[in-house]
């Protein structure tokens, strides 16, 4: 969850000849797949494989990532520059130790990633309902978990095999600082 202090915009309060602020708002969001189905449902096409949103479409997906109640459409507003920045940042982690070892690109689904297709994953692999409210990127990684350790491993060529052997004598002995 990503919580910002949004900061209304100086007030000119002439009586007492200064300029004030209004009261600052604790705002949370949450880039989750409840967003990202709000956000579908308004524009009928798909969040993750869309990259060229304009700003009303980033503006409504910063609206339904609020989980604060009540938090008023004057209030995001007043977000900055540096909060889109960080909203974004936020949207981008993985929030997640949990990493893949490189190697050949994985072949992705051939069908548009919706979220009701993220939806048809939970149920698939019965992730509890509740991992709706994750981060996106988490529920998107545990997903993946679930379809690595469902499916054997690939078995390596020797080929690849020769090459794996190879790369990794190299990262040990260069961790060990030996010339082999």
């Amino acid at each position: 969850m990503l919580k910002i202090t949004i900061q209304g915009p100086e007030v000119y309060d002439r009586q007492a000849n200064v300029f004030t602020h209004p009261d600052a708002v604790e705002v949370k969001f949450e880039h989750s797949l409840v967003s990202l189905s709000k956000w579908e449902s308004k524009y009928k096409v798909p969040f993750l494989e869309n990259d060229t949103k304009t700003r009303e479409q980033i503006q409504d997906y910063i609206r339904f990532m609020v989980v604060t109640p009540r938090v008023s459409d004057e209030v995001l507003s007043w977000l900055t520059t540096q909060d889109y920045a960080t909203i974004e940042a936020y949207i981008n982690s993985s929030e997640t130790a949990t990493t893949f070892p490189p190697g050949p690109p994985e072949k992705g689904p051939t069908e548009r990633v919706t979220a009701e297709l993220v939806y048809y994953w939970m149920t698939a692999f019965h992730i509890d309902w509740q991992a709706q409210y994750w981060h996106l990127n988490k529920l998107l990684t545990l997903i993946r978990v679930c379809n690595v350790k469902q499916n054997p491993p690939k078995k390596r060529s020797q080929q690849e095999l020769a090459q794996w052997y190879r790369e990794e004598n190299a990262r040990r002995l260069a961790a060990k600082g030996t010339p082999g």
